[in-house]
C-alpha cells in the first residue's frame, strides 16, 4: 500500500474526522474558522485531496456529503514519524530525543513516561524492529 502523506492543513481537517467522524463540509469549515480562517471551498478543497490520497471517504445523507477517515490515525502517524526522523535526524531516534532533552523540551512526567514505553519494549511489549 502507498503511504499516505498529509500536509498541515490536511492534518487540521484528518484530525478533527478522527476524533469526531461523519461531518460535514458546513461544520468542518465551523470547526476550523476560528483556528485557520478557512471559508467553505478551501475545506471542499483540501477534502478532495484528502479522498484522492484515500484517506477519507463519505456517505451521502440527503444533500449533504458527511466525511469519514477510512486510514487509522495510527498508520498516517507512523508513516509521517519515520518520513520525519529521517529526514531530520538521518532516522535516528536516540539522536531526536538527545536535541529534545538538550533543549530541555522534555517535562518530568514525559520523561517517566518514555522511560515506561522502554521498560515495556524491553519486555517485549513494544514491536522489536530489529
Amino acid at each position: 500500500m502507498e503511504r499516505i502523506q498529509l500536509s498541515e492543513g490536511e492534518w487540521k481537517i484528518m484530525n478533527r474526522l478522527w476524533d469526531a467522524p461523519y461531518r460535514t463540509i458546513r461544520q468542518l469549515t465551523e470547526d476550523l474558522y476560528e483556528e485557520t480562517g478557512w471559508d467553505k471551498h478551501t475545506v471542499i478543497t483540501l477534502l478532495n485531496r484528502i479522498e484522492k490520497k484515500g484517506a477519507l471517504s463519505y456517505r451521502q445523507n440527503g444533500r449533504a456529503k458527511e466525511f469519514y477517515p477510512i486510514v487509522p490515525r495510527e498508520e498516517i502517524s507512523r508513516s509521517e514519524t519515520k518520513k520525519f526522523l529521517q529526514k531530520v535526524y538521518q532516522g535516528s531516534l536516540s539522536m531526536m530525543v538527545h536535541s529534545m532533552v538538550e533543549q530541555n523540551s522534555l517535562s518530568g512526567e514525559e520523561i517517566d513516561e518514555l522511560y515506561q514505553i522502554l521498560k515495556e519494549s524491553r519486555r517485549g511489549g513494544g514491536k522489536n524492529n530489529g
